[in-house]
């Protein structure tokens, strides 16, 4: 069985999550709702939105256990050792290679807003970085 931390899955998935929304709220919420074009009406509340909460945590859960299953292949590996930089180093490769490249399929194809797309990708590597540093600490 591969030595994967559940803890740090755990952190990393609640950092993963209150990153997101630090970026989509408080800190840069203005900033997002302009450039994915959303007017909110004043009529919105908090319980509309448990259900998408849920599935995002569920979804961030995941996310953390396969980088965590990444770091421990590339920690055991001979080019690479323990440590946060090891962590942070698999996360950038998983946002650059998987996070961008299928991402910008979203502006290629399908019209997204460039300012939204780099928008949502710094969020992301932000997100992952600090997974990344999370799960290599643990």
């Amino acid at each position: 069985m591969l030595p994967i931390n559940f803890i740090a899955v755990l952190v990393a998935a609640i950092a993963n999550f209150i990153i997101g929304f630090l970026f989509h709220g408080p800190v840069l919420g203005k900033t997002w709702m302009r450039l994915a074009n959303i007017h909110p009406t004043g009529n919105e509340k908090f319980s509309d939105m448990v259900p998408q909460m849920v599935k995002n945590f569920l979804m961030n859960i995941v996310c953390a256990y396969v980088l965590s299953l990444l770091y421990v292949f590339a920690s055991t590996s001979s080019i690479m050792s323990n440590g946060v930089f090891t962590g942070m180093v698999v996360a950038f490769l998983v946002w650059i290679g998987f996070i961008v490249t299928g991402s910008s399929m979203d502006v290629i194809w399908m019209g997204k807003s460039y300012k939204l797309w780099l928008f949502e990708l710094f969020a992301s590597l932000v997100s992952f970085l600090a997974m990344g540093a999370i799960i290599a600490v643990w």
